[in-house]
């Protein structure tokens, strides 16, 4: 049944976190192949929907000045796809060109939103990847372990309580950039069968021995990213720290709230100028 005439549908568009991002291979047509597991922060941005005459997209919020409207934008392309005309607002929290899947996020919280207000179904899994390889695990919303170029999603039930503290040094990377940059791109991917990650010590402990492919590429591109990287894992409690998908935001992984929050208040108080918040781990 589609929403009533005049009213509001709104979707929450979680920040979506890379714990590990291994390039294993890269097809003929040059798109990478990736293993990836991949969770969500109850920290994003927020969609909001309204039947109107013609599509239009307003933009909002503390990060909407990095985010100009346009005509290519993710969300306007996936509410052509929809077929929706509506008014669209996007209250822009998450910082852009971030590797927290901010674009992605909007562009399935707009998909959600849309099919809410129409009453139409959502677009097949083929035709929600022609808007980008991380629409679909954010469609999902959930921990997953994406693989292939973000088509193959396997449901990761067992993902522990943890917290996450998010930073980004104030700096723009550009995914294509950094995949130019890999010495590699034929790395291992990660073990056939995931362990048991009921705590957030044990999710530590299995990240420790696996990978980001893209941070010494991003690396060389912005050079404040290791120092987000060293800064969030000095922080009392933080049991990894590491980039998020190509860059620059940085996590660091915690056990409890507390140490988050006191992480996330002292990282900003230290780097007034850069974006942090701490966010728990969507099950």
């Amino acid at each position: 049944m589609a929403t009533e005439p005049g009213a509001d549908c709104t979707e929450f568009a979680p920040a979506k976190i890379n714990l590990t991002l291994h390039v294993t291979g890269q097809r003929a047509d040059g798109y990478h192949l990736l293993d990836s597991l991949v969770v969500f922060a109850d920290v994003g941005d927020q969609i909001t929907v309204r039947a109107a005459d013609s599509l239009r997209l307003e933009i909002s919020g503390p990060q909407a000045a990095a985010l100009p409207p346009s005509d290519d934008n993710l969300v306007l392309r996936a509410a052509r796809l929809m077929g929706v005309p509506a008014a669209i607002t996007l209250e822009k929290r998450l910082p852009v060109a971030s590797g927290i899947g901010g674009g992605s996020a909007d562009a399935a919280a707009a998909l959600r939103a849309l099919a809410r207000l129409s009453a139409r179904p959502l677009p097949t899994e083929a035709e929600v990847l022609t808007l980008g390889a991380d629409v679909p695990v954010c469609l999902k919303g959930r921990p997953v372990r994406m693989q292939g170029v973000g088509e193959v999603l396997t449901p990761v039930p067992d993902m522990p309580k943890a917290w996450l503290v998010l930073a980004n040094p104030g700096v723009a990377v550009a995914t294509p950039a950094v995949f130019r940059g890999l010495s590699r791109k034929d790395n291992p991917p990660m073990p056939a069968a995931l362990p048991a990650l009921r705590t957030a010590e044990a999710l530590a402990a299995f990240l420790h021995g696996q990978r980001n492919d893209m941070e010494a590429a991003a690396l060389a591109l912005a050079p404040p990213i290791g120092t987000t990287t060293a800064a969030l894992g000095a922080q009392t409690g933080c049991l990894l720290a590491r980039m998020s998908g190509s860059g620059a935001t940085c996590f660091g992984l915690f056990a409890d709230a507390a140490s988050a929050q006191t992480a996330a208040r002292a990282l900003q108080s230290a780097q007034p100028g850069w974006w942090v918040a701490a966010a728990r781990l969507l099950s």
